[in-house]
Parts: structure tokens; sequence; C-alpha cells
């Protein structure tokens, strides 16, 4: 009950934002152009700083397990692999993009942290997990979702160029890499820069699910909902019926397993929305795996840690 109880508390304030924000926008508090302006901010600066405080604070000397990331990067590149090919049976070419990422990407770096410290009041293994999957993550949204983009006729050399400049311009995988240098140098962080970033990286979770809210087309949900009710399952079901025997298998046991059970089965996250959106998708299916996935999550990883602590794994 009280993992039922924690998760609820994680999971139902991100659902009620976005109820907050599909509010907003009918009384015509947030506007459509209000809307896509705020999901450009997010996706530019508070999502970055979030990650980059994440990793930035992060001693990677003291806890780095390199079987550990591997297992992380693997499962993850073999997520994205399967979900691929299960894209393919979709009719409409271009909404495969916002189909992968919604399947594979999780809310691992916003979630891993928060519930790993409330089952062992620390959290050395999340950054690690979040090392090993988040870059990936998003390296291979920017790829599929530049591949699938609605506006895009070009040649597949042109498509390559424009991918490699898509993630070397990505504001979250600048975030990221910006923080684990950081973290590798040991460079101070001033008070001031702390609080500053903090407060920044705060604003990306309330203002993309309001964002997300406002842009909800109830009159769209219905078109996209089939392939979003597969894609939910893939990301709380699926992938941790595959890859969470072979964690076992691998011999990770308590905060190691619990870390990637997040991995693999944690709501998709709001930033799959706010970069879809970005890059020119319609976001239909993004949204809508995300309130899904955010709403069953609460009951999908209780079970799958009770399964865990009932076998003494964690």
């Amino acid at each position: 009950m009280s993992e039922l109880v924690f998760s609820l508390n994680a999971t139902m304030p991100v659902f009620l934002l976005m109820v907050l924000g599909y509010c907003l926008h009918k009384i015509n508090w947030i506007d459509d152009d209000f809307a896509a302006k705020l999901n450009r901010f997010v996706f530019r600066l508070p999502l970055p700083m979030l990650l980059f405080n994440q990793l930035s604070s992060t001693d990677f000397y003291s806890s780095w397990n390199p079987i550990f990331i591997c297992f992380c990067f693997l499962a993850t590149l073999l997520s994205i692999g399967i979900c691929v090919v299960i894209s393919t049976r979709l009719d409409s070419f271009h909404a495969r993009g916002e189909f992968i990422q919604a399947s594979y990407r999780s809310s691992a770096a916003l979630l891993g942290i928060a519930y790993i410290q409330n089952v062992y009041n620390n959290a050395h293994m999340a950054p690690l997990m979040i090392l090993g999957a988040v870059p990936l993550y998003n390296v291979m949204a920017v790829v599929v979702l530049s591949a699938t983009n609605p506006l895009y006729e070009k040649h597949t050399q042109s498509l390559f160029k424009d991918s490699l400049k898509g993630i070397a311009r990505n504001p979250i995988i600048i975030g990221i890499a910006a923080g684990f240098i950081w973290s590798l140098l040991k460079i101070p962080q001033p008070t001031i820069m702390v609080k500053t970033l903090k407060h920044i990286g705060n604003l990306s979770t309330p203002l993309g699910l309001m964002a997300m809210g406002a842009t909800i087309d109830p009159t769209k949900v219905k078109g996209q909902l089939k392939n979003s009710i597969i894609a939910s399952f893939i990301k709380l079901i699926g992938l941790e019926c595959l890859f969470l025997p072979f964690a076992i298998m691998w011999g990770f046991r308590n905060e190691q397993l619990l870390a990637i059970c997040i991995m693999l089965g944690s709501a998709t996250t709001v930033s799959s929305y706010v970069m879809a959106k970005n890059m020119n998708h319609e976001g239909t299916l993004s949204s809508n795996t995300v309130v899904l996935t955010t709403l069953l999550s609460a009951f999908t990883l209780t079970f799958w840690i009770f399964i865990l602590r009932y076998f003494a794994l964690i």
C-alpha cells in the first residue's frame, strides 16, 4: 500500500497539471500561440538545465559501474530497435517517429532519483542509469523524429547531415553533455549558480505539462488512441517483461535493479511531446501516451516493485 500511495503522489500531480493546462486553454487564459511558445521555451532552457543539474552534481568517480551502465545502454538500444520494428505496422509514416519515442522514452531522469531515494534513502545508481540511457533516448529521438518529419522531403544524405546537426544543437543533449563534463572536471558551483539553475530547471515539469494540456485536442485523440494504447503497453509492461529477467540473470540487485525497473517501466517523459512539437510533428500520439502512461504507471510500477520485493531482489 505504501508503494501505491507513493506512486499516486508522484503521478497524480503530473496528470492534474495537464488538466489545469487544458482548463486554462478552454477559458482562453492560454491560447494556441502562447502554448506553442511555452513548449519551445521549456525545450530550450528549463529541461536542459534540469538534466545539467542532476548530472553535474553527481560524483561519477566514486560510483562508477561500467557493467551497469552498459546494461542500461544495451537495453535501451534494443528497446528502440524493437519499437522501430513494431512501428512499421502503422499506416501513417509520419506517426512512426512519435510512436517509437513514446514507446521507449521514459521519465527515468525525473522519477528514477525520486523512487530510489524513497526506497534506499540514496540514489547513487540513478545518475549512472541516466548516463547509460538518457543520452541515447535523446539522440535517437532526434533521429527518428527527423526521419519521419512531416515537412521533410530531402534525400538520405541530407537527412543524415541534418540529423547530426539536430543532435549537436539539441538543447537537451547539450545539457546532458555539459553536466557530465562538469562533473568529471569537478568544477565547483557557487551557491548563487546552484540555486539559480535549480529554479530554472524546476520550471520544466509544470510549464511543460500545462503547455501539453493546453494543446490537447479531444477531436484528435480518437484518431491516435489505438496507437497510443499500444505504445503505453510497450512502455509500461512489454519492455519490463523482456529485459527485467535479463537484468536479474546478470546479477543486478537492490538499488541497481530498481533503477533498471524505473528505466524500463516508468511513464513516457513529457519531453517526448515537447520535442515532437518542436520538430514539426502533430504531438497527439505523444500527448495521449504521456497521459495514459502517467495514469497507469502508478499501478504498473507498484506491481513491478511488489514482484521484485516478494522475491527479495530489491
